[in-house]
């Protein structure tokens, strides 16, 4: 189990002015109102608030938003009212909180009629709150990475709410990472055998992606060295299941197929002429497809996602194989700024670009 002062010290890092006391004061609250309840799985319902408070310090949060992770689920699930938690923790917690609670107390109605009731009391919430909605998604993710223990029946709804509801919302905010791993879990238990199918197939594939990975990355940072444009870091990633399982089942091929099964992002100062620049030193590196490139800086998708994608052929790997590789992002919003384009109300943010090639 997470401790609590890793989580203060992830806080204290990222918010050097931030009031530590109160997220001691919430974890304390918490394991006293929580005491001897236990989970599904056996251990201490402690855990998950604790969990929940963990992924909101490492999406960089304020220390409001995870104390409020810590505290989320009082209200809802003991004799604490709201009163109470305004009267030790303020109102601006209180009013989080509180916001959490009714999300979570939808009636007894019909399933399509709950989704759609989720819906709006998420969308509620986000004008008000977008803090609401992240603490949220927080909690959805940790109670989705335990799933396993919950009824077969149970788990269905809650995966298929997952893929339907939450994820799209994540995907709406631009947190592709969240995103795409509450994808995967749900994935996990709406289709267990193409799954594990598709797992195990990957898994034989590991050891050639990441050589394959290590080779571009290096060619890309020295490319990139070499024209003298100026980038942060160079990320590798493998395709995500469901994101892959998807493509198979709509274009109808096998895996052998998928020829953007691996990405390798790099990060760029933020001024648009390093994106496009970035994506000159990839041209001139590797033959570009014609008709995939792609720009979404100058024309942002519905959630305000920018980036520039193209596909290149060529790249080699390092047993001297050849294999098609995609070219991908270049964002005006990072990973660890969630929603960052919703905060400030402009199409461009001030956080560092992201360019990848796949």
């Amino acid at each position: 189990m997470i401790r609590i002062e890793e989580i203060v010290e992830n806080v204290a890092r990222n918010h050097p002015q931030a009031n530590l006391d109160l997220l001691r004061r919430a974890y304390l609250f918490s394991a006293r109102e929580h005491k001897g309840q236990k989970r599904a799985s056996g251990e201490s319902y402690l855990v998950h608030p604790l969990e929940v408070a963990n992924i909101l310090a490492s999406m960089k949060l304020d220390e409001v938003s995870v104390a409020t992770g810590l505290l989320h689920d009082v209200v809802e699930d003991t004799l604490v009212d709201l009163d109470t938690i305004r009267q030790y923790f303020g109102e601006e917690i209180a009013h989080l909180v509180d916001g959490l609670t009714k999300i979570a107390q939808i009636s007894n109605i019909s399933r399509e009629e709950q989704q759609a009731e989720n819906v709006r009391k998420m969308l509620l919430a986000m004008v008000d709150d977008v803090r609401i909605v992240l603490i949220k998604l927080a909690d959805r993710l940790h109670n989705m990475r335990t799933l396993q223990y919950l009824n077969p029946e149970k788990r269905k709804r809650i995966a298929e709410e997952t893929m339907e509801i939450f994820a799209p919302i994540a995907h709406r905010l631009g947190m592709g990472k969240l995103r795409g791993e509450l994808e995967d879990l749900a994935f996990r238990h709406l289709h267990p055998e193409d799954y594990r199918e598709l797992a195990e197939q990957l898994e034989k594939r590991r050891a050639e992606n990441e050589a394959f990975l290590g080779g571009i990355t290096e060619r890309i940072e020295a490319k990139m060295n070499e024209a003298e444009v100026p980038f942060v870091r160079v990320e590798g990633r493998v395709k995500r299941l469901y994101s892959i399982w998807k493509k198979l089942k709509i274009q109808k091929i096998e895996l052998d197929q998928v020829y953007d099964l691996v990405a390798a992002r790099v990060i760029t100062p933020n001024e648009v002429r390093h994106c496009y620049a970035a994506l000159g030193v990839i041209h001139n590196t590797w033959r570009p497809v014609p008709g995939r490139i792609k720009d979404w800086i100058a024309t942002p998708r519905d959630n305000l996602y920018q980036s520039l994608h193209t596909s290149v052929i060529g790249a080699l790997l390092p047993t001297g194989n050849t294999r098609r590789a995609n070219a991908a992002r270049a964002m005006t919003t990072t990973p660890s700024r969630p929603c960052a384009h919703w905060l400030s109300g402009h199409r461009k943010s001030k956080t560092p670009a992201t360019f990848s090639i796949r």
